[in-house]
């Protein structure tokens, strides 16, 4: 189940950066699971990964070979997540590494490994290392549509954005993929993600870049509220186009990878598990950013709220019970007020006067629906992106291992 269109856009490659796909039958034979990305030589690298304590093996060693090296090669397997498997799974990522540097003539430290899957379980590494050969002789700059396939798991289809924009006598290109579907709370990046530009940036400025498309994208999504053990997302900038990005043109680049950012985040949430509604909560006139998105999530990640999303039932006293359970400050609830796909449904704490239940039926009947919520107390504003919580929602993650 998912919602909106189920086209793959058209992917812009970039020149510097390819990918390589193939099936290493890790969990299911025949299954695309295995890819490589190649960086040219040159590029610059950066990178954020999930801050839950309990993060995978993959994570700490990609970290650890970023601090130490310039990355060349990024490797992905879908399948089995190589989180909680202690030092077994940190020799086997490293294993990894060191198989796909041999096969490219580099070191170790320039390969950053990514896992995607059950947690839990160790990695079956004959498998893994008999794929390496086969992805690497798929590289091509036009491997994104095969890459995209080849990170999911529970993901019904493939996430992709890219576009091109003119950067004074020039042009650059941002082309990005993703991949998640559950256990999506990310707080820093996505499940994975992975996007390449042409431009060419110094360190800092693709660092701040990053950090700035992923707080207003990747950060502002939740299916579920869990925060993933595997989460990376990762920029590079290969330089290839011959536009430098510097401080006057930081602002405009970091405006067009939002929008790649933005799209690969909805996407997400779009083919969020057992999705059957994309649910947009805007909150309006805070006191401040932090004190919106208090209120955002705990609308979008109420139990409740979101299987009244699934029946299309306008239940606003539920949301109106998220916002008082927020936390805010000296909330004057008077002053609150709530739309459901701009029909006015509460203000001066109760059902509006001009509301009616046939109109709140029909504002509930389309995949898209927007809650918003204005406090009036403040010039604040956030928007968090989420999905309806289904029976399919369930099913998905109680045969998750079965």
């Amino acid at each position: 189940m998912a919602t909106g269109s189920d086209q793959f856009p058209t992917m812009y490659p970039v020149s510097g950066f390819k990918l390589g796909t193939t099936s290493a039958g890790i969990k299911t034979p025949g299954r695309a699971d295995l890819v490589v990305m190649e960086i040219a030589a040159g590029s610059t690298v950066a990178g954020l990964f999930t801050q839950n304590d309990f993060c995978a093996a993959p994570v700490t060693l990609c970290k650890q070979h970023m601090a130490s090296a310039s990355p060349a090669y990024l490797l992905t397997n879908t399948g089995n997540a190589n989180a909680g498997t202690g030092e077994q799974g940190l020799h086997d990522a490293l294993q990894s590494c060191q198989a796909l540097a041999t096969a490219a003539g580099i070191d170790a430290e320039q390969v950053l490994p990514f896992s995607t899957g059950v947690i839990g379980e160790p990695l079956p590494m004959d498998r893994l290392l008999a794929g390496i050969p086969g992805a690497l002789a798929n590289l091509s700059e036009q491997g994104w549509s095969d890459a995209a396939t080849g990170i999911l798991t529970t993901d019904t289809r493939p996430k992709g954005a890219s576009l091109q924009y003119a950067a004074g006598d020039g042009q650059v290109t941002i082309t990005g993929i993703s991949k998640g579907s559950g256990m999506i709370k990310p707080n820093m990046a996505t499940m994975l993600g992975y996007v390449a530009t042409d431009a060419e940036m110094n360190s800092e400025l693709l660092h701040r870049a990053l950090r700035l498309a992923t707080n207003k994208s990747f950060n502002r999504i939740t299916v579920d509220a869990d925060t993933s053990t595997n989460d990376s997302i990762m920029l590079v900038a290969t330089g290839t186009s011959g536009v430098l990005i510097d401080e006057i043109s930081f602002d405009q680049f970091v405006e067009q990878l939002s929008l790649v950012f933005i799209e690969l985040a909805q996407a997400i949430i779009r083919d969020g598990e057992g999705a059957t509604k994309f649910v947009s909560v805007i909150v309006e006139g805070a006191v401040d950013s932090a004190e919106a998105l208090a209120v955002a999530y705990t609308i979008a990640e109420s139990p409740l709220v979101k299987t009244a999303l699934t029946a299309s039932d306008p239940n606003w006293g539920r949301i109106l019970a998220a916002i008082g359970r927020a936390g805010l400050k000296d909330l004057d609830v008077n002053l609150v007020q709530l739309s459901l796909n701009s029909v006015l449904i509460a203000e001066q704490g109760a059902r509006a006067s001009s509301y009616t239940e046939e109109a709140g039926q029909q504002a509930m009947q389309p995949e898209d629906i927007d809650i918003l919520v204005s406090l009036n107390r403040g010039q604040a504003s956030e928007t968090v992106w989420t999905t309806d919580l289904s029976y399919e929602y369930v099913r998905i993650n109680a045969e998750y291992r079965t």
